[in-house]
């Protein structure tokens, strides 16, 4: 599986952890880097002294490559990035919000500068940049999400066919067929979240984990576009919002509704009645809680498998 990717953060797998808020603390980086794959720490939920403890931590515990998942909208961006400079991270994986902002600044100082985008027009815009690497996430991912509701096998082949620059693909991914469907599409590796959220290392709540095994098809939905659109699971909190729009709503309602640290309070707190359970899709097959290593290497193994299948057909 060695391939330009690989080069590029030099890892045995073209596999990057996504940085996910309260999900992806020291533990899981580490872990994920420790098998073999990029480890990201998501620096979304952190504050700036949070985020230093957690990379020193991460630096103890790993020996092997990680970097930071940075979202741009944050107020405290340009003390995080001070940080990431400060402490010698030489990845950084930006999303929300332009790209031209922090790209040659962090590029100056020898760091490799990878964007996540939810579309063709954006990743250009990336590409024009001069960001190394392109994440390119469908809408059936966890989180926050793009407008215009593109899938991974439409976007991923839309995208390869623009960019010359390596391309990671996101959303709906967590086997190792997936990952050989997407690089069959023209990723060169792939990012994977909602998979590492349900494993031993996330520093996710367990409550919240056990809603991730558990749940079937149909159980997330995208919502929230009018503020920023997040994809989440069905409960309590998903049905308040989907009655405000049943009676016709507005953006300052939503907000009012939203409040403040709802993430927090179900994913990192495990309120799975008033807090916001932000997970992917893709959770329908996934079972199991395991560890990052079992993960990896269940991933890498059935890769190995269908590759195999694939040139029978």
């Amino acid at each position: 599986m060695q391939n330009n990717i690989t080069k590029l953060f030099n890892i045995k797998y073209p596999i990057i952890q996504a940085g996910m808020i309260w999900n992806s603390g020291w533990r899981l980086a580490s872990a994920a880097s420790n098998s073999g794959i990029l480890g990201l720490i998501g620096a979304g939920s952190m504050y700036p002294d949070v985020l230093r403890e957690h990379i020193q931590k991460c630096k103890k515990a790993t020996n092997k490559p990680f970097g930071i998942n940075v979202p741009m909208l944050y107020p405290n961006v340009k003390e995080i990035m001070n940080i990431i400079v400060e402490e010698n991270v030489k990845i950084v994986f930006t999303s929300a919000g332009n790209p031209k902002t922090w790209t040659k600044w962090l590029q100056d100082k020898g760091i490799t500068v990878v964007h996540v985008v939810s579309s063709v027009k954006f990743a250009l815009k990336a590409q024009e940049a001069g960001v190394d690497a392109i994440v390119a996430e469908g809408f059936e991912a966890g989180g926050h999400n793009g407008r215009d509701e593109t899938t991974t096998l439409t976007l991923i082949p839309m995208v390869a066919e623009k960019l010359t620059i390596p391309l990671i693909a996101a959303g709906g991914i967590a086997t190792g067929k997936a990952v050989l469907a997407c690089m069959v599409l023209g990723a060169n590796g792939v990012q994977i979240g909602s998979r590492f959220v349900a494993s031993t290392e996330s520093s996710a709540h367990i409550d919240f984990k056990k809603v991730v095994i558990d749940a079937k098809e149909g159980d997330t939905q995208l919502t929230l576009k009018e503020l920023a659109p997040v994809r989440l699971v069905k409960n309590k909190f998903y049905n308040d919002v989907a009655a405000l729009y049943q009676k016709g709503t507005n953006p300052e309602e939503l907000k009012t509704l939203l409040g403040r640290a709802r993430a927090k309070r179900g994913m990192f707190e495990g309120d799975l009645v008033e807090g916001e359970l932000e997970i992917g899709q893709i959770a329908g097959l996934i079972h199991e809680i395991k560890s990052v290593n079992e993960i990896v290497t269940e991933i890498v193994t059935e890769f190995n498998e269908a590759k195999k299948t694939v040139s029978q057909f």
